[in-house]
């Protein structure tokens, strides 16, 4: 019975590790201030709290804290070293961590999809539809449905018989290479994991594009130039972050099998999971001035500047 696994990580050598090391403890302190200063935006402008847009930002913001602590922490700690020995326990808690905030992002980002629908295409039945009550219902939803739904799957793989080797090559717990160490048969828990991830990515993505599908030709037609202007600054930014994300998971089924598919594979893991999170942030503060004049306001009532 397997009691650790060992993550190999990245492949170089000593000086290599510590100016990745130097390089991703910058990027994660980067995206925790990042995020925080979000969070607390919307928390202390009395205006921006009261608004579904906002609400659903600052529990976009701190999911993005949650998601990048499952795994950089980890990393940053065998970084030093030439592989990280892991708990059979922690090594799933991280997997499931990792994956149910993976899919809470999805319907999060749907969710706001929903909210810019309503109120560019709907705008008279939005402030009914879209309720503060309704909006933090949606994000209770949305968080409910994220961490419930790898419950099963994930219980399913750590039941496995695991032999030989239990060395994973990559710099967190991945349900690839640990199905990979299973012993024969896997049974249903291999299969339904991937269903599961599948359907969720591809419902969630059609559902995104369909909506600003709709938002743009709404947008296309209106009459008012200012309105649309900025209907499509907001519907941009929103864009760029669900290009970020599902794009380099997409890339993920794209990397073709052969000898570099382990070390395409963390590049692309390591983007989505420390890269994206802390670009989100920068992307909706730069195109948003109504969240750019709150942190001013915030900052000038703190005396900072």
């Amino acid at each position: 019975m397997v009691q650790e696994f060992i993550l190999l990580g990245f492949s170089m050598g000593q000086h290599g590790r510590m100016l990745l090391f130097a390089l991703f403890t910058a990027i994660y302190t980067l995206t925790l201030a990042e995020n925080f200063i979000i969070i607390m935006t919307v928390i202390q402008d009395s205006h921006l709290a009261r608004l579904p847009m906002y609400i659903l930002l600052g529990n976009f913001s701190f999911l993005e804290i949650c998601y990048v602590t499952a795994t950089v922490p980890r990393m940053l700690f065998d970084l030093p070293f030439t592989c990280g020995v892991i708990s059979f326990h922690a090594c799933f808690i991280q997997f499931y961590v990792f994956f149910s905030l993976g899919c809470t992002e999805c319907f999060l980002l749907s969710a706001m999809a929903l909210d810019r629908y309503l109120a560019i295409c709907h705008p008279l039945q939005y402030p009914k539809i879209m309720s503060q009550d309704s909006c933090y219902a949606l994000v209770a939803v949305c968080w409910i449905f994220g961490i419930l739904l790898y419950v099963v799957p994930v219980v399913l793989i750590s039941r496995l018989s695991f032999c030989g080797l239990n060395i994973i090559d990559h710099f967190l717990c991945d349900p690839g290479p640990i199905l990979a160490l299973a012993c024969p048969p896997v049974g249903y828990a291999g299969p339904l994991f991937h269903v599961i991830v599948s359907f969720g990515l591809l419902a969630t993505f059609l559902f995104i594009v369909v909506s600003y599908g709709f938002v743009g030709v709404t947008l296309v037609k209106a009459s008012s130039h200012s309105s649309r202007g900025k209907g499509f600054s907001t519907v941009s930014s929103h864009l760029a972050v669900v290009t970020l994300f599902f794009g380099s998971v997409a890339a993920m089924y794209a990397i073709p099998n052969g000898k570099s598919h382990a070390t395409v594979t963390k590049v692309v893991t390591l983007f989505y999971s420390s890269v994206t999170p802390l670009l989100n942030p920068l992307i909706y503060c730069l195109r948003n001035d109504q969240v750019k004049e709150a942190m001013a306001r915030l900052l000038k009532e703190k005396r900072i500047i």
